[in-house]
């Protein structure tokens, strides 16, 4: 099919096709689809693809996308200053501003311990993580929050063996692994078991 297609055609699908989750199907759904649409949608949409690089960097302090030095978690006065959550992107901190609950400030590493892809501490924002907690003027509590894969858990036990380290000293937590609403126990994994059990509290 796609050697009777225009080779520009055939260019944006398979450009489509490298972003994550996209499958050559539905990179050619979303290639028509956009050819069904006006020029100025297409344009739109360009130029918003264009722009996603300009002015954009790293928050110096904590790691999250922002087009200032500093982002607006970080120059928020009202959030809690003793308390920094340990994330593997910036998506994990539009997570947990969507939950509402938590209210403290974060620190996003940029990715996780991973030595076949050749990712060490090097490579992520760990020295900057630590020299947050080593120049904090009260004590803070860490809060790792990996997701739940070998990465993550090498990453994890990492930070707490950096942390604890530190000659500050500092509370180090790990956010608690349970069953997903709506979710069956009978098909649950052991380690997801043991953290829902770990993770218990008492019913008020």
């Amino acid at each position: 099919m796609s050697s009777i297609l225009p080779q520009r055609v055939n260019d944006l699908i398979g450009v489509f096709s490298k972003l994550p989750g996209v499958g050559p199907k539905m990179a050619s759904r979303l290639t028509f689809y956009l050819l069904q649409r006006g020029k100025a949608d297409v344009q739109e949409l360009a130029a918003a693809i264009s722009n996603i690089t300009e002015e954009l960097q790293a928050c110096e302090r904590c790691g999250l996308i922002t087009d200032a030095e500093l982002c607006s978690i970080c120059l928020n006065s009202k959030r809690q200053s003793e308390l920094i959550c340990v994330v593997e992107d910036s998506l994990d901190v539009v997570a947990f501003e969507r939950s509402g609950m938590y209210h403290g400030l974060y620190h996003v590493l940029g990715g996780v311990l991973s030595p076949i892809e050749g990712i060490g501490p090097e490579q992520l924002r760990v020295t900057t993580l630590l020299e947050r907690v080593q120049q904090s003027a009260e004590p803070v509590e860490v809060i790792l929050a990996m997701n739940p894969s070998i990465e993550g858990e090498a990453t994890a036990t990492y930070l707490k063996e950096q942390l604890d380290g530190l000659e500050s000293g500092c509370a180090v937590t790990r956010i608690a692994r349970g069953l997903p609403m709506g979710s069956d126990v009978e098909y649950a994994d052991p380690t997801t078991l043991v953290r829902a059990l770990e993770g218990r509290r008492e019913l008020i």
